[in-house]
Protein backbone atom coordinates (compact mmCIF):
# COMPACT_ATOMS: atom_id res chain seq x y z
CA UNK A 1 0.00 0.00 0.00
CA UNK A 2 3.05 2.52 0.58
CA UNK A 3 6.31 2.56 -1.50
CA UNK A 4 9.87 2.88 0.28
CA UNK A 5 9.82 6.05 0.00
CA UNK A 6 6.77 6.78 2.03
CA UNK A 7 6.95 6.72 5.86
CA UNK A 8 4.28 4.73 8.51
CA UNK A 9 3.77 7.27 11.69
CA UNK A 10 2.90 5.95 15.29
CA UNK A 11 1.93 8.04 17.96
CA UNK A 12 5.52 7.22 19.82
CA UNK A 13 7.62 9.05 17.09
CA UNK A 14 5.46 11.39 15.15
CA UNK A 15 7.12 15.00 16.63
CA UNK A 16 10.16 13.09 16.88
CA UNK A 17 9.88 12.19 12.88
CA UNK A 18 8.36 15.71 11.71
CA UNK A 19 11.22 17.50 13.72
CA UNK A 20 13.75 15.18 12.65
CA UNK A 21 12.79 16.61 8.79
CA UNK A 22 13.22 20.35 7.80
CA UNK A 23 11.23 19.55 3.97
CA UNK A 24 7.70 19.25 4.14
CA UNK A 25 5.56 16.55 5.12
CA UNK A 26 2.09 15.06 3.66
CA UNK A 27 0.46 13.16 6.29
CA UNK A 28 -2.09 10.44 5.30
CA UNK A 29 -4.34 9.67 7.16
CA UNK A 30 -6.21 6.30 6.60
CA UNK A 31 -7.26 2.53 7.41
CA UNK A 32 -7.58 -0.46 5.62
CA UNK A 33 -11.07 -0.62 4.94
CA UNK A 34 -11.17 3.15 3.39
CA UNK A 35 -12.04 2.91 -0.09
CA UNK A 36 -11.06 6.47 -0.94
CA UNK A 37 -8.02 5.81 0.67
CA UNK A 38 -7.08 2.80 -1.41
CA UNK A 39 -7.94 4.70 -4.33
CA UNK A 40 -5.19 7.89 -4.06
CA UNK A 41 -3.02 5.69 -2.39
CA UNK A 42 -0.95 5.28 -6.02
CA UNK A 43 -0.88 9.02 -6.68
CA UNK A 44 0.97 9.46 -3.37
CA UNK A 45 3.14 6.51 -3.84
CA UNK A 46 3.75 8.08 -7.01
CA UNK A 47 4.44 11.89 -5.72
CA UNK A 48 6.92 10.24 -3.07
CA UNK A 49 9.17 9.12 -5.34
CA UNK A 50 9.11 12.29 -7.61
CA UNK A 51 9.65 14.23 -4.69
CA UNK A 52 11.94 12.08 -3.04
CA UNK A 53 13.98 14.75 -0.87
CA UNK A 54 12.35 17.61 -1.36
CA UNK A 55 9.46 16.37 0.45
CA UNK A 56 8.30 13.54 2.67
CA UNK A 57 5.12 11.54 2.22
CA UNK A 58 3.81 9.93 5.47
CA UNK A 59 1.15 8.03 7.01
CA UNK A 60 -1.18 7.34 9.71
CA UNK A 61 -3.28 4.58 9.99
CA UNK A 62 -6.22 6.14 12.11
CA UNK A 63 -7.56 2.50 13.78
CA UNK A 64 -4.20 1.65 14.34
CA UNK A 65 -3.18 5.42 16.12
CA UNK A 66 -6.55 7.07 17.01
CA UNK A 67 -4.93 9.54 19.27
CA UNK A 68 -3.04 11.07 16.38
CA UNK A 69 -6.29 11.28 14.56
CA UNK A 70 -8.24 13.03 17.50
CA UNK A 71 -5.34 15.27 18.06
CA UNK A 72 -5.81 16.44 14.79
CA UNK A 73 -9.19 16.64 14.34
CA UNK A 74 -9.53 14.03 11.87
CA UNK A 75 -12.92 13.42 11.04
CA UNK A 76 -12.99 12.22 7.45
CA UNK A 77 -11.14 9.77 5.97
CA UNK A 78 -8.60 10.21 3.67
CA UNK A 79 -6.79 13.81 4.92
CA UNK A 80 -3.99 14.61 4.17
CA UNK A 81 -1.96 17.32 6.45
CA UNK A 82 0.94 19.19 4.95
CA UNK A 83 3.18 19.97 7.69
CA UNK A 84 6.27 22.55 7.38
CA UNK A 85 8.10 23.39 10.45
CA UNK A 86 6.37 21.14 12.38
CA UNK A 87 2.84 22.84 12.05
CA UNK A 88 0.14 22.28 9.28
CA UNK A 89 0.03 24.44 6.41
CA UNK A 90 -2.55 23.14 4.55
CA UNK A 91 -5.09 19.99 3.93
CA UNK A 92 -6.86 17.90 1.75
CA UNK A 93 -9.83 16.04 2.33
CA UNK A 94 -11.47 12.98 0.64
CA UNK A 95 -10.29 11.30 -2.72
CA UNK A 96 -9.13 13.89 -4.87
CA UNK A 97 -6.77 14.06 -8.01
CA UNK A 98 -3.37 13.69 -8.17
CA UNK A 99 -3.04 16.72 -9.73
CA UNK A 100 -4.29 19.13 -6.86
CA UNK A 101 -2.33 17.17 -4.40
CA UNK A 102 0.85 18.09 -6.84
CA UNK A 103 -0.52 21.91 -7.23
CA UNK A 104 -0.49 22.02 -2.85
CA UNK A 105 2.66 20.09 -2.78
CA UNK A 106 4.57 22.78 -5.73
CA UNK A 107 2.76 25.43 -3.31
CA UNK A 108 4.95 24.30 -0.23
CA UNK A 109 7.87 22.65 -1.43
Amino acid sequence: MASQATLHLTEAAFDQTLAQHKEPIIVDFWAEWCGPCKAIAPALDELAQEYQGRVTIAKVNVDEHPGLAARFQVRSIPTLLFFKGGQVIDQVIGAVPKAQIKKRLDAVA
